[in-house]
């Protein structure tokens, strides 16, 4: 794969502007810490204040890393499920993966269930499950003759969704005194124990992101249309439910640790189409660096704006969000592919 020179430029500046805000995201929030003590403690120096120490270690770098993990998830789901469905309107969301981890979460609250599992605590594992489980419905319910047709499999997506947003809904009737808890959840959050959020994600992260790596040019074929693609040699329905679950799981596993973050699976790899062109050997890592900037940056903002309190992050995200993406809707009437 060779890049030219202007979009290596591209590449090269993105690396250097998510290096510049990891080191401003460990210096601000509600206590301040300056640059030289980052880097005294980044370089273990003895005379290191030892308070700033913790807080970075245990609460703002895991947090930062969650940040990004959970950002480049959704934008590189966001790839997938656009590229498979050929369809630059599609969010990873939209296959019903945040109302089965909303419906699971709220059953947990409201029957008051307790399960843990090494470092795993019950929101995380019902929010895993709940989504893994709406994604296996789904796609059975798509499946036709052997077959995975896109449109089925969109509408499967949708109605189930909807049905499980009606069911939590009518959970949350229930929920009394724990209600704030399904609400928060769902508004988005990246507020971190030391590191087991990161841990939690990290496994199924790397399992969902390794497949769609090496599915990239067949990727780069199916958008001709998978008739053509099947022409070409390629297994079609192989290769769409093997991007189809990896796409899921990069989203059940950012979904278990921060709840429904909205918008970065839509508009970045519209951003990133529009920077650095529909090569999904460019787009994809493109997207995977801006999605993981584009979160730390808005929660750098959540844990900011009011500090000492918190502003959910799927708030920034959606303000953020939504304006530009009718901006490029309003400026890009050609065809974004």
């Amino acid at each position: 794969m060779k890049l030219n020179y202007s979009r290596k430029i591209i590449f090269l500046a993105l690396i250097v502007l998510l290096i510049v805000v990891f080191i401003l995201s460990l210096a601000v929030g509600s206590v301040h810490i300056p640059i030289h003590q980052i880097w005294a403690i980044i370089l273990d120096h003895a005379d290191s204040n030892e308070t700033y120490k913790i807080i970075i270690k245990d609460i703002r770098l895991p947090r930062i890393i969650l940040s990004f993990l959970v950002g480049s998830a959704l934008a590189v789901s966001g790839v997938v499920f656009q590229g498979v469905i050929r369809n630059p309107m599609v969010d990873p969301y939209i296959i019903g993966v945040s109302a089965g981890a909303g419906t699971a979460v709220t059953l947990a609250i409201l029957f008051n269930w307790s399960i843990t599992f090494l470092w795993f605590d019950t929101m995380p594992i019902m929010a895993f499950l709940g989504s893994l489980l709406t994604i296996f419905t789904v796609y059975r319910m798509a499946r036709v003759n052997k077959k995975t047709p896109v449109t089925t499999f969109l509408l499967a997506g949708v109605a189930v969704g909807f049905l499980l947003n009606a069911v939590m809904s009518f959970l949350m009737v229930f929920v009394t005194g724990d209600l704030y808890k399904v609400v928060y959840w769902l508004m988005g959050s990246l507020i971190t124990e030391g590191w087991k959020e990161v841990k939690i994600i990290v496994p199924y992260y790397i399992l969902g992101l390794i497949p769609v790596v090496f599915y990239l040019k067949d990727l780069n074929i199916l958008l001709l249309g998978e008739e053509s693609a099947h022409n070409l040699g390629v297994n079609v329905e192989r290769v769409k439910s093997i991007l189809i679950f990896s796409g899921a799981l990069l989203t059940a596993a950012a979904v278990s640790v921060s709840g429904i973050i909205g918008f970065i699976g839509l508009i970045v790899p519209h951003i990133s189409r529009l920077i650095i062109g529909p090569d999904h050997r460019r787009l994809l890592p493109f997207s995977w660096l801006l999605g993981g900037l584009f979160l730390v940056v808005s929660d750098d903002l959540a844990r900011t704006l009011i500090k000492p309190s918190e502003i959910p992050v799927g708030i920034i995200t959606a303000l953020v969000g939504a304006p530009y993406f009718i901006y490029l809707l309003k400026k890009k009437k050609d065809n974004l592919w």
